[in-house]
């Protein structure tokens, strides 16, 4: 892969291929025969796109290739959770508010990165030489780790406990060749398995009754909630469908992940900006900015079926407008709370999964300091001054970022994470003003530091983020619930419109809450390249022989339908 993100070990690299639907994005979208064509009587036709998110940007960048007219409305600001926000004063120095580590598997994300020149490098996550060293504090007890094998015996042994639950439990190292060889069949097999077994059943379920952990004490059980492992800990995470977690570590979501140099909203408006290789019907030079004359429009208030058969999309100014199609990339709550959505637009049953999706929370502090001093070494131990932190305190996650020196050989201004949480430790912050956000990580992280003054190499103010407050968000990422495996099939799939009744057809749904994989950004990249196939064939489009597209496949590879 480019950037060489992925290992030279000789092994083919796992991805975000499947498991319930494992098409080959990457290479669809790699492919030089293009993802298909549009009629030309239907050439220059506009397409509505609600939410300047990737899922929307990517949609309508490769509506514009194929001839289309994306026309892109955002309520709030480009980039929807891909969203770096710059320190006041310090060019470059960011914090990444929503997603920020991404995994070397979301090949499909990683194409339009490296179609833009952008670097990624590993994130610093625990245990990993990234992070340089790790600190993990629970109960009290501090330890200071640089590896795995560095930490007391019982963190190894619950580490084991969690791999060999994962292979009693689901075939793990079988499906995870299978991914390695895109072995469609094989996959299948596997995977279809453990959908009605698991669909009903939580994650701690899952741990709690598998063999490898039973052997062992509920503190270990514990240890794995508080601190789990790759991306730090799995608590928040226990009343989810084990599915999903599956899900997660098969497709490694949780290993080697990097970070974008500079901040990943360089890639929502990198894309907006790009001017494409090959573009049908739009002059050279075009891209998505001078299409929209350098801004998206305004957020939509209605979507509904004009009289003349057309969609009509009333935005927040009250301008309307008739498209043939729309796409709509916002969390599908706001199809019934911030937008007024037509009933008959979906069916009864679609309704159902989209307002039964449920919502993780999540919130995060960062603080601009003068300089990445947790490098420098405390004089007595010689150990770094501070590490990645995971604890069991109000902060549960602290991340440290170094930005490097600037031309003079001065080093820029690091950047902490004082606190990313989820679920009810984010809720915790919620009431607080930012300042009190501050002041609570400082003081859990001084019972773990007492000789390291953070707030002394403050500069600038504070940032901090509850996505669970923003009306045009509501929560971070879906977490889908046990039973929930019908709701997410349904909105899935609702791509394949060729069986639906007229009225139903023409608006679709993308976003990672409507993938397998809601949190990880390639859920919301594959689900916006669905829907592309969906509006090329409602405009009449196909696919190229040599090049089929996800829903030439679907009824052949999609994802199983359980019994309703």
């Amino acid at each position: 892969m480019k950037n060489n993100r992925h290992p030279a070990n000789g092994k083919k690299p796992i991805t975000i291929f499947g498991p319930d639907f494992p098409f080959a994005f990457d290479d669809w979208i790699e492919h030089p025969a293009g993802l298909g064509s549009i009629p030309t009587e239907n050439l220059g036709k506009e397409v509505a796109i609600v939410g300047a998110g990737i899922a929307g940007l990517v949609a309508a960048y490769e509506l514009m290739k194929l001839g289309l007219k994306p026309v892109v409305y955002e309520a709030s600001k480009m980039g929807g959770r891909l969203r770096s926000q710059q320190f006041e004063g310090a060019e470059g120095i960011i914090a990444e508010l929503g997603g920020m580590r991404f995994p070397v598997s979301s090949t499909a994300f990683y194409h339009y990165v490296d179609k833009l020149g952008l670097e990624s490098k590993p994130f610093p996550n625990p245990l990993t030489a990234a992070s340089g060293s790790t600190v993990i504090d629970l109960e009290g007890s501090t330890h200071y780790a640089q590896k795995l094998s560095d930490l007391p015996a019982l963190f190894q042994e619950v580490a084991d406990a969690w791999a060999d639950a994962l292979e009693a439990g689901s075939q793990f190292a079988d499906i995870q060749q299978a991914i390695r060889d895109r072995d469609v069949p094989r996959l299948k097999a596997l995977w279809n398995k453990l959908v009605p077994l698991w669909d009903d059943r939580t994650f701690y379920d899952f741990v709690a009754t598998s063999e490898a952990f039973a052997k062992l004490s509920f503190y270990h059980r514990e240890v794995f909630g508080q601190v789990g492992f790759g991306t730090g800990g799995w608590d928040s995470d226990f009343p989810n469908s084990m599915l999903e977690i599956f899900r997660v570590v098969m497709t490694n979501c949780d290993d080697h992940q990097h970070l974008i140099v500079g901040g990943v909203g360089q890639v929502p408006i990198g894309i907006w900006r790009h001017t494409p290789e090959r573009c049908v019907h739009w002059p050279e030079g075009t891209s998505l900015s001078t299409l929209h004359r350098g801004a998206p429009r305004t957020g939509v208030k209605g979507i509904s079926r004009a009289a003349n058969g057309q969609f009509a999309v009333t935005d927040n100014l009250g301008d309307v407008r008739h498209y043939d199609a729309v796409l709509a990339t916002c969390q599908s709550w706001l199809l019934t709370t911030q937008i007024e959505c037509e009933e008959s637009l979906f069916s009864q049953k679609m309704w159902m999964a989209l307002d039964r999706t449920r919502y993780m929370q999540s919130s995060k502090t960062f603080v601009m300091v003068d300089r990445p001093f947790w490098k420098d070494k405390d004089p007595e131990t010689g150990r770094d001054l501070m590490s990645m932190t995971l604890t069991d305190r109000l902060t549960r996650g602290t991340y440290l970022f170094d930005n490097g020196t600037y031309s003079n050989g001065v080093e820029k201004p690091g950047v902490i994470c004082l606190s990313y949480s989820w679920m009810s430790d984010a809720l915790k912050m919620l009431p607080h003003p930012v300042e009190k956000r501050v002041s609570l990580a400082l003081g859990s992280l001084k019972k773990i530091y007492p000789k390291v003054d953070i707030a002394a190499r403050i500069i600038g103010d504070p940032i901090t983020v509850s996505w669970e407050s923003d009306p045009h968000f509501l929560g971070a990422f879906k977490g889908a619930l046990p039973g929930h495996y019908r709701y997410n099939q349904r909105m899935y799939a609702h791509f394949m419109q060729k069986e639906m009744p007229d009225e139903q057809r023409g608006i679709f749904i993308a976003g990672d809450d409507v993938s397998w994989t809601p949190a990880w950004v390639e859920g919301a990249v594959q689900t916006s390249l669905n829907a592309v196939w969906g509006i090329m064939t409602h405009f009449g489009g196909k696919t190229h022989a040599e090049n089929p597209g996800p829903g030439d496949v679907f009824h052949e590879i999609g994802p199983i339908v359980l019994p309703e």
